[in-house]
């Protein structure tokens, strides 16, 4: 087996290693301790090109709905001691159900032009993202509030090459040849926190259809990412979850947990759910190091757009504890000399532990 590949096959074991570590194991098995496992893909294949934002993927647990951060024995305790460091968690209203989740990940960006070893001028640099993420969660039946905190490297211990050299081998795609141009290593910090409202318009118990608006705004500060977003999501189908949202891979997308009597992951009866998703996200954005380049070091950069948008539709699917949801996103020019906007297909698979 050639270096690059075994190099992805341990960086791949790790993140394996750290799931299974933050894998509520010893979780209760009544119906209210549910814990959700969510896996993410995303690729730009999906919309046959292999560029810019070209590969993401992420792997979060969502823990069931907890009585406090600090005390509640569903949380592992490595988990409940870092909380009792965090003094805002000391005093705690009442009335609301809260969430902790510990997400690992990594996307990658390349330019367009795969055959090029220099350094392509007009393009994006090379860079790969490898990432821990601890999020926590309050939220009633209509709003919810998400503080995270993401800690990673930029540049080649990301292992961003070794991965996409993988898929490549697999798929027996061409590799990308100017990966020695990519961001220099950088230890990464982000912190995000985001507001969702949820306004419900129909919910039929009887038949289960219904429809919703999800509205969302936040902010996001760190030497990764800063920047504002505001932006909604409107979903219609059968039994759509009591959450906030069929999110792609972006900061502060996670809240899956079973909440409602007619939730295909409870019910006995009616297991099964299906709902169609339109969202939109826009971004006021002040720093990007994917095309700002790299903050202590020289390297290659590209003028950034100040406002980028994203658009998405999408179809979600439930039967009991499994839930399949693909999202198409399409995204504006994120630089001045990007030749034209992206896109790219975002895979969930959500699963509820009954």
């Amino acid at each position: 087996m050639n270096g690059p590949t075994t190099r992805c096959l341990i960086v791949f074991g790790h993140l394996l290693a750290l799931s299974l570590m933050i894998s509520p194991a010893h979780a209760s098995r009544d119906q209210t301790e549910h814990w959700t496992l969510n896996l993410y893909i995303e690729n730009d294949l999906f919309s046959e090109t292999d560029q810019d934002y070209t590969n993401g993927i992420r792997a979060s647990w969502v823990s069931p709905d907890l009585a406090d951060y600090l005390e509640d024995p569903a949380l592992p305790g490595w988990i409940r001691t870092i909380n009792k460091r965090l003094k805002f968690f000391h005093k705690q209203k009442d009335g609301l159900k809260r969430n902790a989740i510990a997400s690992i990940g990594q996307t990658i960006y390349t330019p367009q032009d795969l055959n090029r070893t220099d350094i392509i001028e007009d393009d994006r640099p090379y860079a790969g993202w490898l990432f821990f993420s601890m999020a926590y969660q309050t939220r009633n039946d209509d709003q919810l509030d998400s503080l995270e905190a993401s800690f990673g490297v930029v540049g080649p211990a990301a292992f961003g090459q070794e991965a996409q050299d993988f898929i490549h081998d697999l798929r027996g795609f061409e590799k990308f040849r100017g990966w020695d141009n990519q961001l220099s290593n950088e230890v990464r910090v982000i912190l995000l926190w985001e507001h969702k409202r949820k306004h419900k318009y129909i919910y039929n118990a009887n038949s289960r259809f219904g429809f919703d608006l999800i509205d969302h705004g936040g902010i996001s500060l760190g030497n990764v990412r800063t920047y504002l977003n505001a932006g909604a999501e409107m979903r219609v189908g059968w039994a759509i979850l009591n959450d906030f949202g069929t999110s792609a891979l972006r900061p502060g997308g996670d809240n899956t947990t079973p909440d409602v009597i007619w939730d295909p992951r409870q019910s006995v009866d009616r297991n099964w759910g299906m709902h169609a998703f339109v969202s939109f996200d826009a971004r006021l954005v002040g720093h990007d190091i994917f095309l700002d380049g790299n903050s202590f070091r020289e390297s290659h950069s590209v003028t950034k757009e100040s406002i980028v948008l994203d658009g998405a539709v999408g179809l979600s699917i439930m039967y009991r504890g499994i839930k399949v949801s693909y999202a198409h996103i399409f995204r504006s020019k994120e630089f001045t000399q990007q030749r034209h906007s992206h896109s790219y297909g975002s895979l969930a698979f959500p699963y509820t532990f009954r």
